[in-house]
This record gives structure tokens, C-alpha cells and sequence, in this order.
């Protein structure tokens, strides 16, 4: 499994960072389009079987640069979307920090089991996405697939196979447009290749 993060959009190029949860649908910068070419160039040197994606512009906009240079289609799954950040949607950390402190704090003492605040813990998505990954994965033995999605939700998924507390999720890095390899077998995923960003220019 080649699980991918999306090209760049307006929102991850903005300093300060600002969160871009599952509410923010805006498409790829010529940035984030550019990365997205170079993603499926690397990719194009594979047998790929299916190309999977959040049906979130970014991430469905990213995936279907390599479909098509696959002839294959998207399909979409909406386990896949990024970690809905509920009332931090497009606010930047300190903001949120001297403006919602409480909150900031209680979330950031176990963000494995606190939620952002009317949003998601990292373990509500952990608990949507892997079933998912693990279906795909069971439907293709054997096979190479590409999964594209967001840049919490891969955290999320790859801190367990680093051995790390799924609290620590946001130390794993996670670039636009990464390639993370994935070897799943009947019992267990082990993580092959983390955050390469070689194919970027």
C-alpha cells in the first residue's frame, strides 16, 4: 500500500499554519499541482491495481493524477477524510492557544482520547480509518494500491506501526504529496518507507 498525503492547497501554504480539518474543501495550488505531477510520475513506474481517496477536493484532485496515469479511476471513501477539527477549523495554534485555552489545553493532555473541541480525537480517526485501510488492503493481496489522504489522518494511522503512543501522532512527519510504503499481511501492516519526498522538486 502506497498511502500519500495531498498536493498543497491556499490553506497549508498560509504561515501561520492553520488547521484544515474535513470542513475546508478548497483545491490544489499550482503548487500543490505541480507536487501531484511529480507524485504520479514516481508512482507511474509501478503496477498499480486501484487508486483510493478522501473524497475531499485536495486529496480526490491529487489521487486522480495517478489514476489516470494509470487508466484506472478513483474511488472515494469517506473514512478516509481528514480529522474534523471542529471549532479550530482554519484558526492557527496561537490563536487557539491565547484565545482558547481551556480547550487547547485539555485536548493537547491526551489528544489520543480528548477531541478537539466538536471534532474528532485521534483515536475516533484511527477508529474510522484503519477497518478501512485493512478492507482495501484484504481486497487486494498481493497487489500494490495508492491511498491519498490528509496529512492528521496518515499520522494517525502510522504512528502504531513506528511503536509510538497514538498521542505523539503529530512528531510523525507528514510532507505534501509524501510516498509512506505499507506491507500488510493476514495479521499485521509494517511500515516500509516513512514520509519520502525524493520524486519532489
Amino acid at each position: 500500500m502506497l498511502l500519500c498525503r495531498h498536493g498543497a492547497t491556499a490553506a497549508n501554504e498560509m504561515r501561520p499554519y492553520i488547521l484544515q480539518g474535513c470542513e475546508m474543501n478548497g483545491p490544489l495550488t499550482a503548487i500543490g499541482e505541480a507536487q501531484a505531477r511529480s507524485l504520479a510520475a514516481a508512482l507511474s513506474a509501478f503496477r498499480i491495481a486501484g487508486v483510493y481517496a478522501s473524497p475531499l477536493q485536495r486529496a480526490h484532485q491529487t489521487a486522480e493524477f495517478i489514476a489516470n496515469s494509470h487508466q484506472l479511476k478513483v474511488e472515494t471513501d469517506a473514512n478516509l477524510r481528514e480529522c474534523s477539527v471542529g471549532r479550530w477549523e482554519g484558526l492557527d495554534w496561537e490563536t487557539i492557544r491565547t484565545k482558547d485555552k481551556e480547550a487547547h489545553d485539555h485536548f493537547f493532555a491526551d489528544p489520543a482520547t480528548n477531541p478537539h473541541p466538536g471534532g474528532e480525537s485521534y483515536s475516533d480517526v484511527l477508529h474510522r480509518a484503519e477497518p478501512t485501510l485493512k478492507q482495501l488492503a484484504e481486497r487486494h493481496q498481493g497487489e500494490n494500491i495508492v491511498v491519498v489522504a490528509h496529512n492528521m489522518l496518515n499520522r494517525v494511522m502510522l504512528t502504531p506501526l513506528l511503536g509510538l503512543p497514538l498521542r505523539l501522532a503529530r512528531q510523525v512527519k507528514q510532507a505534501n504529496c509524501c510516498i509512506n510504503v505499507i506491507e500488510w499481511t493476514t495479521d499485521r501492516a509494517e511500515l516500509i518507507t516513512l514520509n519520502s519526498v525524493l520524486h519532489l522538486d
